[in-house]
Parts: structure tokens; C-alpha cells; sequence
């Protein structure tokens, strides 16, 4: 039986407390959200043809841009879909609690405007 959205919340809570200092005490307030797929919106906005391209998604603004939130202002949120991470564990092999690190250490990434190659020795550091 595939987890569950319960199960892969856990697991991103779990990626969560494995992220290092001194980026873990600015994360307080990011949000974890489970989705079954993207929506049409959101494929479009990213210029995706299908919704089994995209396995996490941040929302919200980087600390790059600045600190604290304008008035009105959503925390961020991290969105992971469900179905193309199923998809993609059973494709890999990797561990669903591994798949799941590296896409929210990512979506993390994006929380503090980091490059690519920053993200990589970000996760590296959370192993």
C-alpha cells in the first residue's frame, strides 16, 4: 500500500530537523503542504506540459529578497505532490524518506535564494 499524505508529512518533518545550522533557525513558520498532483495553474505557470514533472514547489518569498513578511503577506509553504514522488521512488529505488529529504531540502534552497550547487552541499550537509 503506498504512505500516505499523513506518512509523507512525517517524513518531510523528519527532512525538516535534518537541515543544519545556521540555516534550521530560519525556518520556523515554512509550512508543509501534501497535494495528490499540481494544478493547471500552477504546470502553466512553470511551463510543465504534465503534472507528473514536478515533485515539490516552494511558495513564497526568499530571505534574499528580505526577512520579514509584508503586511497581508502568506508564510511560505512548501508543497510536496504525492503522486509523482511515488512515481519517481518506484523508478529509482531511492528511499522514499531520501526522495523526500531531497526534494524539501531543495524547496528549502528556495527559501533562502541558494544556487543549485548551494542546495547540493545543503543536502549534503543534512546526511
Amino acid at each position: 500500500m503506498a504512505p500516505s499524505a499523513t506518512d509523507f508529512e512525517a517524513l518531510a518533518l523528519r527532512a525538516f530537523a535534518r537541515i543544519p545550522e545556521p540555516f534550521a533557525r530560519h525556518l520556523e513558520g515554512i509550512r508543509v503542504t501534501i497535494a495528490e498532483f499540481a494544478d493547471e495553474e500552477t504546470l502553466a505557470a512553470l511551463g510543465l506540459e504534465t503534472a507528473w514533472e514536478l515533485t515539490g514547489l516552494y511558495h513564497g518569498r526568499s530571505l534574499a529578497e528580505g526577512d520579514s513578511f509584508a503586511p497581508g503577506e502568506l508564510p511560505p509553504v512548501i508543497t510536496l505532490y504525492r503522486q509523482p514522488l511515488l512515481a519517481e521512488w518506484c523508478e529509482t529505488g531511492v528511499t522514499l524518506e531520501n526522495l523526500i529529504a531531497h526534494v524539501v531540502i531543495h524547496e528549502v534552497g528556495h527559501h533562502f535564494g541558494l544556487s543549485d550547487a548551494q542546495m547540493h552541499a545543503l543536502e549534503d550537509e543534512a546526511r
